[in-house]
């Protein structure tokens, strides 16, 4: 069985770590893909390959988190009309454990404005 994963918004963390992957208790931030609400009723997952695409792809608004999932097979998976594909079933947090983790910036970073574009912005001259 190859091992799956789930990439979600760092925002989710404390929520996986309690009620594992639930798509009902979305809510704290945007999918990976930038939507408000559940594409699917289910939990999205990857292979290992697929991991770089969903975590290059977010569109949460932060950074991202990746999750193992174990106790699940690749025939278990629904296609969800995309070639993306969903387990149509919660996962408990015992079969959830962090695989990468997004560094966590420090409030200092947030009042610079670090990782966004108005932070790196370079002053305009006035010549």
């Amino acid at each position: 069985m190859n091992e799956l994963f789930h990439v979600t918004s760092a925002a989710n963390r404390d929520s996986i770590r309690v009620h594992g992957l639930d798509w009902t208790r979305m809510g704290a931030a945007r999918g990976i893909a930038g939507s408000t609400r559940p594409e699917a009723d289910g939990v999205f997952l990857c292979d290992e390959f697929e991991v770089g695409f969903f975590t290059s792809m977010n569109n949460t608004g932060g950074p991202v988190d990746v999750w193992a999932v174990t106790g699940v097979g690749e025939h278990e998976l629904i296609d969800a009309g995309s070639g993306f594909r969903y387990y149509p079933a919660k996962i408990p947090p015992g079969r959830v454990m962090m695989f990468r983790q997004a560094p966590q910036d420090t409030p200092e970073d947030r009042h610079r404005g670090a990782g966004t574009k108005q932070g790196r912005k370079t002053p305009r001259s006035r010549h």
